[in-house]
């Protein structure tokens, strides 16, 4: 049995409240009398034009008595002319409890990472949730990304298998706390992708190569789905501590949920037009995770952070290999860092993490390393939450920042030197791991420091002496050798900064 949603759908109906969607006429399937054999499949067709709504949804009449409920897609993808968007097509489940916003039926996203996937109560595809297949309305949810001039061709396949449903797993997370790991150092990658949204590494194998490239701790960060929380519970160890999130991916940016507790799903489904993205900040924070506005800059459709940062407790400046997006989120947050001194209000810290999805993505380039009280959840939030953090291209770099002045006063990364206006500081930056690297002490009147390049070993003293009336804050940037002519070579290594002064008040 076939049917065809042509142009914007049969039986059309919008949906208010959120970003703009669409409900496209029911699927349905025979019921329990009128079933023959043990499996049912039907096929739906349908066009969508230029200007579809974020999210289409195809309703499925799922009756009593089902076991497995599979679906496939495919979709056209004609060719366009040169800087026209073609044809890309995101999928997810939602269950009998509908649809929702931030309600309780989602059970599954994939985006475009698969073209099939199947929901049982034992057993889901990566990025879905298993649990019992009820009887009721499910929605087929339909993301057009994107969509060609020529308009969007579709087509889906529903096939439900019948019989005893089996039983849903308990789930087992992985634990809060690494024991025996007190006060450090702690190197961590806190946004990362597996086989549960759109990467190609299971996480055994991400928490094989966080071990590899020196990481204490990552964050599970798959694109709007929390299927994987339940399977990194063996990937963790007493050398890893994993956090649970997610990367909520909305068409106006994309922000981790940094530590969120065990199961905890944040919706997606809303643009910065519609005024939500606080709802479902504080439903982070309430869920005992940070909210982490991810690769601000990036060029990618959706991907450019369009919320502004008053939810933000931390921002993610360096996103994988240093790119001029992430220049350009640097300067960015030093403007932020400037305002908030200006302004005598609390500052964001910043924060680098991977992104990585599959080979070659180096996990852990780049890494922030955070002074945390022990190795747990609680303590790395609080270090990143507080700044209390530098971030590094990988293991083998190491800093050691400080500032002094006043009666032996003495101030960390992410921390306060409150002396007076004119009192002498010295600052003094160490470094291992980083050769041939030039340090920048940046403040918010600029650069006010720029060394000659560490010896080959890669490591090197800094010392420079200012007053907090000439500069309310420094950090620290270690750059490689420019390529070409002025510009600064890429990261090696920045710093949270250190503020100089009493405080504003």
């Amino acid at each position: 049995m076939c049917e065809d949603h042509t142009g914007i759908g049969r039986r059309a109906v919008f949906v208010t409240g959120a970003a703009a969607a669409l409900t496209l006429g029911s699927m349905s399937f025979a019921s329990a009398a009128d079933r023959d054999g043990g499996r049912e499949t039907r096929t739906v067709r349908g066009t969508l034009e230029p200007g579809a709504p974020d999210f289409v949804y195809v309703p499925v009449e799922v009756p009593s008595g089902v076991r497995e409920i599979r679906v496939s897609y495919t979709y056209d993808r004609p060719s366009v002319p040169p800087g026209t968007t073609g044809n890309a097509l995101d999928i997810g489940l939602f269950d009998e409890r509908g649809t929702e916003l931030g309600g309780r039926g989602f059970r599954g996203w994939s985006g475009g990472a698969r073209t099939e996937f199947f929901v049982r109560a034992d057993e889901a595809t990566p990025g879905y949730i298993p649990g019992p297949v009820r009887e009721g309305t499910w929605h087929i949810a339909l993301g057009p990304y994107t969509v060609a001039p020529q308009g969007l061709s579709y087509e889906i396949t529903v096939t439900l298998t019948y019989g005893e449903p089996g039983e849903t797993p308990k789930p087992v997370y992985p634990p809060e706390r690494v024991k025996g790991r007190g006060r450090g150092w702690y190197r961590g990658d806190c946004h990362l992708h597996s086989w549960h949204s759109d990467g190609r590494r299971t996480p055994e194998e991400i928490a094989a190569l966080a071990r590899a490239a020196g990481l204490d701790f990552i964050n599970s960060s798959e694109h709007n789905t929390h299927s994987a929380h339940a399977h990194w519970a063996e990937a963790a160890g007493d050398d890893l501590l994993v956090m649970l999130g997610e990367e909520v991916t909305t068409r106006n940016g994309h922000v981790v949920a940094l530590g969120t507790d065990p199961g905890t799903f944040v919706d997606w489904r809303y643009r910065a037009r519609d005024n939500r993205f606080g709802r479902y900040a504080r439903q982070i924070r309430r869920a005992g995770g940070l909210v982490v506005p991810a690769h601000p800059h990036a060029t990618c459709i959706g991907c450019n952070w369009k919320f502004g940062f008053g939810e933000a407790d931390a921002i993610e400046v360096w996103n994988g290999p240093w790119t001029p997006d992430d220049e350009m989120a640097l300067a960015d947050w030093d403007s932020m860092l400037v305002a908030s001194v200006r302004d005598g209000r609390e500052w964001i810290p910043a924060m680098g993490s991977s992104d990585a999805h599959r080979d070659p993505d180096a996990v852990g380039l780049p890494q922030t390393v955070v002074l945390a009280d022990e190795l747990s959840r609680r303590a790395i939030q609080e270090g990143i939450r507080t700044g209390r953090s530098y971030v590094a291209e990988s293991s083998n770099v190491s800093l050691t920042f400080g500032a002094s002045g006043g009666r032996g006063r003495h101030a960390g990364i992410g921390e306060r030197l409150d002396v007076d206006r004119d009192t002498p500081v010295t600052v003094r930056l160490e470094v291992t791991g980083a050769p041939r690297c030039t340090v920048r002490l940046v403040t918010d009147q600029g650069v006010l420091h720029t060394s000659a390049p560490l010896p080959v070993s890669g490591s090197g003293v800094v010392e420079w002496r200012t007053t907090p009336s000439y500069a309310a804050y420094v950090r620290a940037e270690l750059r490689h050798e420019a390529a070409v002519g002025p510009l600064p070579g890429a990261l090696a290594a920045f710093t949270n900064p250190i503020f100089l002064g009493r405080r504003h008040r």
